[in-house]
């Protein structure tokens, strides 16, 4: 569905509870905290979520932030030891938010190396942990507790990528011996599995799903390129950005539409369909919202808005945060009504005082 670039603290990774992968275990049904904040109720403008159930502001850092298309539920990572009742060691530990009613929960028992990210239907929450000498991807139903793993064998898995229902399943195999490399692969449901691609280089390759699965956006890192494959023709396009310029992927839109890339100091937004492209100029792309329609990106070389949301069928600009703020793919709802970010600024919201990087909200009418 949509990826995640690296973050200083944490990663990110888009993985759902598929058929596919079986269940290894079960958990205790979440405990849920009490909300501050009137069930159902939305407000426009900025809201801190990393807060404890009474609204006290969160005691150590939180960051790492997807939110669902729907805008429903929000999933981040946080050190902090007060954001629900039972608490924490203080070790990081993945939290979701029901903006509906106010309530957060702590998601599994370990330590996310990436960010956390929450599937589309808001069902499912995954995230890498350390597994012995590898990397495996944890998977929690929300609303059960049950978790599995994703398979990589013997090698460790890195930055997947689901599907909207979770049926399909795209990620990187890291090879560890006998040579150095990696692989993307799709996973489906009925065990059905396709290789996109091979590249003996260890560089991120960041492969973003749409959707409904048929496509997949990729970088080749070591070569500076992006492409789509298509996986009922079994094809692959590329790379977009043409073949002299390097590019780094940001996302892919979820209807498969659209195509975020970086290239020196500008973003492009490639449409698949009809392979024009929209320039935004001075700028470095960091989310698509998944109709594909408003892009969040932060301004380079200005003083001004520390991000901003532009609706690309009319050019308007909404400022995000006119603070410095960061964020990451699958930060903006459908349709652009709301943004998650992370900032360390302590004057977004009143009494934040805690000198924390928080979690924040931005709701558009």
């Amino acid at each position: 569905m949509r990826r995640n670039a690296k973050s200083s603290t944490t990663r990110r990774v888009r993985v759902a509870l598929s058929t596919a992968v079986a269940v290894c275990a079960a958990t205790a049904v979440l405990p849920t905290a009490a909300s501050a904040r009137p069930v159902g109720h939305r407000t426009t403008g900025v809201e801190r979520i990393s807060v404890a159930p009474d609204g006290t502001q969160g005691d150590a850092h939180s960051a790492g932030a997807s939110i669902t298309p729907d805008g429903h539920r929000i999933v981040f990572s946080s050190s902090a030891t007060n954001l629900t009742p039972e608490g924490t060691t203080g070790d990081d530990r993945a939290y979701v938010r029901d903006q509906r009613t106010g309530q957060t929960r702590r998601i599994g028992p370990y330590s996310p190396l990436d960010p956390p990210v929450i599937s589309g239907n808001g069902e499912y929450v995954a995230y890498p942990v350390q597994w012995v000498n590898n990397v495996r991807i944890r998977q929690y139903q929300v609303s059960t507790g049950y978790t599995a793993s994703a398979n990589c064998s013997s090698h460790s898995c890195d930055q997947p990528s689901s599907s909207a229902d979770g049926s399909s399943l795209a990620f990187v195999v890291l090879f560890r011996q006998p040579s150095s490399g990696q692989r993307i692969e799709v996973h489906d449901g009925d065990g059905t599995k396709k290789t996109v691609a091979d590249f003996a280089h260890t560089h991120e390759s960041r492969p973003s799903l749409s959707g409904d699965g048929r496509y997949v956006a990729y970088q080749d890192g070591g070569a500076g390129d992006v492409f789509v494959w298509d996986r009922v023709g079994g094809t692959t396009t590329g790379p977009v950005e043409g073949p002299s310029t390097a590019a780094a992927l940001v996302q892919l839109s979820d209807d498969g539409s659209k195509v975020v890339y970086v290239s020196g100091s500008d973003t492009y937004v490639h449409d698949v369909p009809s392979g024009t492209v929209h320039l935004v100029p001075n700028a470095r792309g960091v989310a698509i919202d998944p109709t594909g329609h408003h892009l969040l990106y932060a301004p380079l070389g200005t003083s001004g808005a520390g991000l901003k949301l532009r609706d690309l069928r009319t050019g308007t600009d909404q400022i995000v945060s006119n603070q410095p703020a960061t964020a990451g793919t699958d930060a903006v709802s459908a349709g652009g009504r709301d943004v998650v970010f992370q900032s360390t600024a302590d004057d977004l919201v009143p009494g934040d005082t805690n000198g924390k990087s928080d979690v924040f909200v931005r709701r558009f009418p």
